[in-house]
């Protein structure tokens, strides 16, 4: 792996040079934006409906991204899926600026997403708590949540079949007609790898290499592109065969949808990270270049909402995520391949800075990237700003930051 010394030795490439210089701008920006954000979204916290919500302490909400007709702040439960990325922004812009404001609001969101450890309905809890709790814990270097997280980490693991070797993304762990896997839920095996070398259960490893492991046998064509939903047979005898393949947020069940490709590069630079299993290494490379060199893929490396919808809407989150997992694999990757996923993700993060995605003062609710897309088919968060795209997005500009010799992440 090559030092952050020798990637600073390195910056030589002029978009490098040129994103280098604008990201304590996009910083100082980025902070402001985040405090009005906070303003704005504070007297709403304890706005929602606890009857609703069915669950205990549900009355709690967190900011979610921009009603632009109602034109406020959209809340969300603390228990809904990117509850823990607004709070981890936070975190970050406390990494990126050192301004105590964000480590103390930092703090308020993220212990008031508490509950969501004890949660074993759902796959996201590793979105949840680790994007929020894992980063309190390593800014702040403390143990006082690592209980919290481990919680989690075993919540999650209730989800895992063991017949199948996967951990169930939607449904109910007990019901036996569909047995629903996404992609996103490669995101959440970070968690479990964490809980695993931190006093956790070292099972939590095995189910994590298990999952990703079966993720990549079925969930991806020959080419390298990513079905969304698999619905696997749990019959005795079936052996985990996938028995339907559906579309879910995808343009159709043959195109592949842009942020879930994302999330697998995201996730299997991560396991092999985690794992230093070269099977993962190889694939991550082998979904990279699926992406990266798709003939749909715009020149500015924002990709459409899925690569099977050219001139359709843009994906600023699909890109953010990608940037994210692309910079972290240069690092394991040498000579010109790994060069190229730097300069890419270095070409997503200069669109992604330009005003044709990033927000001015007072536009876009005040969150950082405009254009995403959350669920096209069910007619849903299109072209909105998205709290996931702007949470990998600034953790994008910090592991850039990181090769070129500045912060760490």
């Amino acid at each position: 792996m090559l030092t952050a010394c020798i990637f600073a030795a390195i910056l030589a490439s002029p978009g490098e040079v040129e994103l280098d210089k604008k990201i304590p701008v996009i910083f100082e920006k980025s902070a402001a934006h985040y405090r009005a954000i906070d303003a704005a979204a504070t007297p709403l916290m304890n706005s929602g409906d606890a009857a609703k919500e069915k669950k205990p302490h549900g009355e709690r909400l967190v900011p979610h991204g921009w009603d632009a007709k109602n034109g406020k702040p959209d809340m969300r439960s603390i228990y809904w899926w990117t509850s823990g990325h607004f709070p981890g922004s936070l975190w970050y812009l406390y990494q990126a600026t050192g301004d105590e404001f964000f480590k103390e609001r930092a703090i308020v969101w993220t212990e008031s997403i508490a509950p969501n450890s004890k949660v074993s309905d759902n796959h996201d809890v590793g979105f949840i708590m680790y994007c929020s709790f894992g980063n309190a814990r390593r800014l702040l270097r403390t143990d006082k949540y690592d209980a919290l997280l481990l919680e989690t980490a075993a919540s999650l693991a209730k989800r895992f079949n063991p017949d199948l070797g996967l951990i169930r993304s939607w449904g109910d762990v007990a019901e036996k007609k569909d047995f629903l896997v996404i992609p996103d839920n490669m995101m959440n095996l970070e968690l479990l790898e964490w809980a695993a070398k931190n006093g956790g259960d070292k099972r939590f490893d095995e189910i994590a290499r298990s999952h990703a492991t079966k993720t990549m046998a079925h969930h991806f064509r020959a080419d390298g592109g990513t079905y969304h939903v698999l619905n696997y047979d749990q019959r005795p005898g079936f052996h985990g065969a996938v028995q339907e393949i559906r579309r879910g947020q995808g343009l159709s069940c043959e195109t592949a949808w842009s942020r879930g490709q994302s999330w697998a590069i995201y996730g299997y630079t991560m396991m092999y990270r985690e794992t230093k299993d070269p099977a993962y290494l190889a694939f991550a490379k082998k979904v990279s270049d699926f992406a990266i060199n798709h003939p749909n893929m715009p020149e500015d490396g924002v990709p459409y909402w899925d690569f099977g919808a050219p001139g359709e809407e843009r994906d600023s989150s699909a890109a953010s995520v990608m940037a994210s997992g692309l910079l972290e694999l240069s690092t394991f990757v040498g000579g010109e391949k790994g060069a190229k996923y730097r300069a890419f993700a270095v070409k997503q993060l200069l669109s992604l800075c330009s005003d044709a995605y990033f927000a001015k003062p007072g536009e876009n609710g005040d969150w950082l990237l405009k254009h995403g897309v959350g669920h096209k088919p069910a007619g849903g968060e299109i072209d909105v700003p998205l709290d996931y795209g702007d949470y990998y997005f600034l953790e994008a500009l910090l592991r850039f930051r990181r090769l070129a010799g500045g912060f760490a992440l």
